[in-house]
C-alpha cells in the first residue's frame, strides 16, 4: 500500500528536482582543473613509452597541415596501438583572430569528452571558420544539440581562458614562439623536434628508432 508523503518530504524533494532542473545533469558545467583539462586533451595511455606534446593553435594553417598528415596517422598507427601518448597544448597566436575563441571550443568539448572529434572539425574546416569566425556552426555538425548547448555555455563562461593561459605559459617557458611546435619525450628525455618539415615517414623512423632501445 503506498503511504502518503509528509509536507516535508514532499517540499525536500520539489527542492532536490528544481535543483537539478537548474544544475542540468550531474557534471555538466562543473568546473575542472587545467590538469584535468590537459588530460581529457590527450590521446592514448599516459603510461605508453612516447610521450608527445604538441603546442598548436586551430588557426595555423601549418598546424593543420601536421595534424592531418602526421598526427593523424599517428594516432591511427602509435597512439591506438598503445605505444605514444599524444598531448595538445593550446597556443593561439596573437595575429590569428579567431584562434582563441577557437580554443575555448576545443576545451569546452574536453570538457564533454569529445575533444578528439571537435578538434578533426576544427581543422578540417579551418578555412571557414577563419574567414567567418563562425566557429559554432562547425562545432554543430559534431556535437548533439545537448552536447552543444553545453558546449556553447562552456565556452562563453570564461572560465576556459585560465586554461589557455597555463598552456601558453608553459610553452614560452619551453621557448615555442611558433606553431606548430612538438616535444617528444622517452625514457626521462625531451627532445624538442626541428620546427617545419616533420613528416610521417620521418616520425614513423623516430618512434621506431626510440622504441627498439
Amino acid at each position: 500500500m503506498n503511504r502518503p508523503h509528509s509536507k516535508n518530504s514532499l517540499s525536500a524533494l520539489a527542492v532536490a528536482v528544481l535543483t537539478l532542473a537548474i544544475a542540468g545533469p550531474v557534471g555538466a558545467q562543473t568546473k575542472v582543473s587545467a590538469a584535468e583539462l590537459t588530460a581529457l586533451k590527450a590521446l592514448g595511455s599516459k603510461s605508453a613509452p612516447i610521450t608527445v606534446e604538441v603546442f598548436s593553435d586551430f588557426q595555423c594553417p601549418s598546424c593543420r597541415s601536421v595534424y592531418q598528415s602526421v598526427l593523424r596517422p599517428v594516432i591511427d598507427n602509435y597512439v591506438s596501438a598503445g605505444k605514444v601518448y599524444l598531448v595538445h597544448r593550446d597556443f593561439p597566436l596573437p595575429m590569428h583572430k579567431y584562434s582563441r575563441e577557437a580554443a575555448r571550443w576545443a576545451n569546452a568539448a574536453a570538457q564533454l569528452g569529445r575533444f578528439e572529434k571537435v578538434e578533426q572539425a576544427l581543422y578540417d574546416k579551418q578555412d571557414v571558420w577563419s574567414v567567418n569566425g563562425n566557429i559554432e556552426a562547425v562545432v554543430a555538425a559534431v556535437l548533439s544539440p545537448a552536447e552543444l548547448k553545453k558546449a556553447r555555455a562552456l565556452a562563453q563562461s570564461g572560465q576556459l581562458d585560465a586554461v589557455i593561459d597555463k598552456d601558453v605559459a608553459l610553452g614560452q617557458s619551453k621557448r615555442v614562439n611558433q606553431t606548430p611546435t612538438v616535444f617528444v619525450t622517452h625514457g626521462g628525455e625531451t627532445t624538442a623536434l626541428p620546427p617545419g618539415g616533420v613528416t610521417y615517414n620521418l616520425m614513423k623512423q623516430y618512434f621506431d628508432s626510440l622504441l627498439r632501445q
